[in-house]
Parts: structure tokens; sequence; C-alpha cells
């Protein structure tokens, strides 16, 4: 927003006599002083709080999106604990709601009870053995856009790599291309008898296949079975093992999914060594819940560093975050250390790359204070300049560097004393 120019206070000059102070545009003022003021990005959107280079900073993806300065509405936040990152995310999703915006968060430690509350809804909470069941392999709506990204949105082929990703999750290793084969044509089994297909459904599949299967890759059904048990035997563990009652089944009728926010908590496995299968599963029952509503939401991932830490499950998360244009969804990832992504694997590996394709879908990065090393070993990965290298490991608490686009910001969060109540889980913040 660009003020108008107006009279200044007068002041005293060093020689002695009085002159006004001079006065200037935002617009003027940031040509005259490139490094001190800056233009912002507009007024429409939320108010994060004080842009330290000069002004308020107002952030929205939507209508950055549709003025051309990103061309994805994604975005990353890292944040260690202390420095704001939770304070952020709770209070911008609850100014989001003036505009209509609704959001669906994936909350592993139950730290977004608070908000739902003053929202007016209950949080879904998946316990094993509980009365909740999601079933990941809901369909996903076919967008009428043809913008996702190059990535199919065929119900099929996204149920199929799901069950894939969840599999090599399991298994701790990449499917065999004999092991892919079995779970696509179990799928196809189960989308052929059911209206519609669920992990129990696939697993049974895998281990009673149909000669008529076996066939269609010139094969045997004892081999076709011996192809796929080792995969059954790891998506039984959701129907039958330590993880059942969540995801082995269809979603359970009556879940109302109608409010402005629906926050699944997953605290009851937050120590759980599934912990990426168990928030796979409900971010992929999220999406396809996201797809069938109307209107743009968020999709907040919290955590995030529990799916990435699988490269199966990872690869999955990636194609998903291709979909949110053609679905009118901003995918916010979650997570402490900058190190959650340049950690995945070495130079050149197929992990790095997943990480860079991440990065390369989410087209605004918030970067509370890290340590120099990581920072120092993430500069190319983020497109770091060397001052912004030096910069953020020097960063105070509630103060982010925002990557919007090609722009950096650097913004200090405002939290109203209206909106401590969200953020009393980090204490230390309260006090802006």
């Amino acid at each position: 927003m660009h003020h108008p120019a107006v009279p200044g206070p007068v002041v005293k000059a060093p020689g002695g006599f009085r002159v006004p102070a001079h006065s200037v545009t935002t617009r003027n003022l940031g040509a005259a002083y490139p490094l001190v003021a800056e233009a912002g990005h507009g007024h429409r959107g939320v108010l994060v709080g004080h842009d330290l280079l000069g002004g308020s900073f107002v952030f929205d993806p939507f209508e950055l999106y549709r003025d051309g300065v990103v061309s994805n509405p994604n975005m990353i936040v890292f944040g260690q604990i202390g420095r704001g990152k939770s304070a952020l995310l709770k209070t911008y999703l609850w100014r989001q709601s003036v505009f209509g915006r609704r959001a669906w968060v994936v909350d592993p430690k139950g730290e977004y009870s608070r908000l739902a509350e003053l929202w007016g809804v209950a949080p879904v909470a998946l316990r094993p053995g509980g009365s909740v069941r999601l079933n990941p392999l809901d369909p996903v709506r076919t967008a009428s856009q043809p913008e996702a990204g190059g990535v199919s949105e065929d119900p099929a082929r996204r149920q199929g790599e799901l069950l894939a990703s969840l599999a090599s999750a399991c298994l701790g290793r990449p499917l065999a291309p004999r092991e892919r084969a079995a779970v696509e044509l179990a799928l196809g089994a189960v989308r052929a008898n059911a209206r519609v297909p669920t992990v129990p459904g696939v697993a049974a599949a895998l281990l009673d296949p149909s000669d008529d299967e076996a066939a269609r890759i010139k094969t045997d059904r004892a081999s076709l079975l011996e192809d796929g048990r080792d995969v059954a035997l790891e998506l039984r563990r959701l129907v039958h093992g330590d993880l059942r009652g969540m995801f082995d089944g269809e979603t359970t009728p009556g879940l109302d999914l109608s409010g402005p926010l629906v926050v699944l908590d997953l605290s009851a496995l937050y120590s759980s060594a599934a912990l990426g299968v168990l928030m796979a599963c409900a971010t992929a029952w999220l999406q396809a819940a996201v797809s069938r509503s109307s209107g743009q939401a968020f999709l907040v991932v919290d955590e995030a560093w529990a799916i990435l830490a699988n490269l199966g499950v990872a690869r999955w998360l990636q194609a998903s975050w291709k979909l949110s244009r053609a679905h009118g969804v901003a995918n916010v990832a979650a997570l402490h250390r900058l190190s959650d992504l340049t950690a995945v694997g070495a130079a050149g590996s197929e992990q790095v790359g997943l990480a860079e394709g991440l990065l390369s879908d989410s087209e605004t990065l918030v970067i509370y204070a890290q340590p120099p090393g990581e920072v120092a070993k993430a500069a190319d990965l983020l497109s770091l300049s060397s001052t912004e290298v030096e910069l953020v490991p020097q960063l105070r608490r509630g103060v982010a560097l925002w990557k919007v686009g090609r722009r950096s910001f650097l913004v200090r969060h405002v939290v109203g004393s209206e909106e401590r109540a969200l953020v009393d889980t980090d204490a230390a913040m309260v006090t802006w």
C-alpha cells in the first residue's frame, strides 16, 4: 500500500534553523532507500506483522498466485521450538477465517485443540482401536482445471501410488517391480467389486489373487501370491496389528466436515516409529476430503519431518503437493530444521532431488532462526544469499526471513491480545 505524502514535523537542523522534515510516498522512499524501505507486495490478505524494512507485512498465497507473484500457493515453515513457528501457523489460520477460508490440520502433537475450541469444533482424535476410522483410499475429486503440474489425477493411479508408498515405508525399502504390479492388480480387483476401496480390501486381495489377474501379467496364481505377500503382510498391520482401528475400513459415517476447521489429532501415536506412515494416511484422507469441498483452503502438515524421513512416503507427498492449484489448496509443511530437507540423502541422490522438488513446489519459505551450520548447508538448496546466510542465525524470537517468489522480507510476527490463548503452549512468545 502506498501512502500519500503528508507534511512532516518541523525539526532543528545542525545550523540552528528550523526546517520541515522531508516527506515522500512509500513508493519514492523505496526507490531512495532500497535497502531500508520495502514496498511490500500489496494489501490484500492477512496482516502477519511488521516488515522490519518498512511498513506492515500482509500475505495471502491465493492473492499472490492470482497476481502472478508466485506460481503455486504452497509454503514451508522452518522453526525450532520457541522461535514462533507454531504461533505463526495458529494465528495465521485464525485470521484467514475472516476471509471465509477453511483449514485442515494434521496435528501429531495435539497442539491445535485450543484453535479448534476457539473455532467451535472438536478435533478428530485417532487412537489405536478407537471409534473413528478414516479411509486413506477415499477418492480425490477429479479437477476440471488442466493444471495439476503434470501429475495424473486418475483415482486408481493416485490410490496405487499411496499404497505403494505406504508399503515401501513399512518394508523400509523400495518396492520391486513384481510387488508394485501385485498392488496394482489387487487394487483393480477391489475397485471392480467395492463401492470404495479400503486398505483391508487390498490386503485381502493380495493374499488371494485370481487366475485372471495372474494371467494379465503372464504368470500363475501361486507366483502372484508370493510376489505380493510381503506387501500384504505389512498392509495387514494397519488392519490387525498395532495400528488397527484407524485406517482399516471405510471412513466413519457422520464425521462433521462442514466446519471451518478440521483437526486430525494423532498425539496418541506421536512416539510411534510408524508416525510417518500414520501421517501419510491422515494427509491422504484430508486431501481427498478437501478436494470434495468448495472454496479455498489451507492444508497444514505439522511435524512434516516424520513424512520426509521416509523416501517412499515423501515421494508421494511431493506428488500431492503438485495438485494444490487444481484443488484450490495451499499446502503448508512445518519443519524444525533446515537439515530436515538437506539431510535426506547424499548429494545428487533421489532423496535430495525429492527435497528440491518439494521446495520448487513451495514458493513461499518462512525461516526462523537456525544454527549457522544448518544455514550454510542449506544455502544453495534454499537459494539464500550470503547476507541471508549471515542473518538467519541472528534472528530474534518471532522474527523470520520470508522468501516469497523472488523477493525476501524480514518480518516480525505480531500476536494480538485476544490471540494469546492460541499460542500459550509457547509461553515465551506471548510477551511480544
